[in-house]
């Protein structure tokens, strides 16, 4: 039996999401199944990946699957997109804070502005975890990497970011036996102190226009080990982010737009979890 399934779709600097309502979902749905279904690009609505969300008092509460089905523990630039869905929902104005629950702990946002349809937020993405050089074997070559965590598994590879290098390098590190769970794997090019250009190998997903937990990450390895400054613009082909790397943490400041609800019409009303 095919129950229509409401959703709405967001995006930031290009990288796009599917939110759900948790409620909407039926309690032995196939999550795993479900992302992969409305993700896909030709045969369902596309996305990046699926949010099931849970509206909470201080903000909301999600869970993020990625548009192969696999988990991930959290995005930043899916962060933002509930942020802003929320925002839309509540009327909320300049200077209101939400907190989104994800699998990687609370992330606290607050509302910078709107500008048409979108929504501002500078949002505390915690510290940086596990940070360190590497040097692995890839093709035949050796490596010099950045690993770290910010959330979420991410490599970072100080140099060049070409979209050559970007096909034969990263969707390599993103599989790499090094990564038991997988990467997230950045090309970071450090143009001036301030500013440094990417290209992303999203886990999970392939090349991504933007990420929000891959501009952090990047941003920490150019300071950590490539000259860069501490606070910097990330831009990457969907736009530009500002990332802060303060004593207090992480900070990430950019936009989403929430653009449809639509309602998709394959979900089947009661199968196996396998998410």
């Amino acid at each position: 039996m095919q129950t229509p399934l409401p959703l709405v779709k967001a995006h930031a600097y290009g990288n796009d999401f599917l939110i759900v309502e948790e409620a909407a979902v039926a309690s032995g749905a196939d999550r795993t199944g479900l992302a992969r279904a409305v993700c896909d690009r030709h045969r369902g609505v596309g996305a990046d990946g699926l949010m099931a969300v849970r509206q909470t008092r201080d903000g909301a509460a999600m869970r993020l699957w990625n548009a192969d089905g696999s988990r991930s523990e959290l995005s930043g630039n899916g962060v933002r997109c509930v942020a802003a869905w929320l925002a839309g929902v509540r009327g909320l104005e300049a200077g209101a804070e939400l907190v989104i629950d994800t699998e990687a702990g609370p992330k606290a946002l607050r509302l910078i502005g709107r500008a048409g349809g979108r929504w501002t937020f500078r949002a505390a993405m915690g510290q940086p975890a596990e940070l360190r050089q590497e040097r692995l074997r890839v093709g035949g070559a050796d490596v010099d990497l950045v690993v770290l965590r910010v959330g979420n598994p991410q490599c970072v590879v100080l140099g060049p970011a070409t979209p050559e290098r970007l096909h034969a390098l990263a969707s390599a590190l993103a599989v790499h036996p090094f990564f038991p769970e997988g990467t997230n794997v950045e090309l970071a090019e450090v143009e001036t102190p301030d500013r440094v250009r990417i290209l992303i190998w999203e886990r999970g997903v392939g090349p991504t226009e933007a990420s929000g937990t891959g501009a952090c990450a990047a941003a920490v390895a150019a300071a950590a080990f490539g000259g860069a400054a501490r606070a910097i613009d990330v831009v990457s082909p969907g736009g530009s982010q500002r990332v802060e790397w303060t004593d207090g943490g992480i900070w990430l400041t950019g936009w989403a737009e929430v653009t449809a609800d639509v309602t998709w019409l394959g979900a089947e009303s009661a199968t196996t979890d396998r998410g």
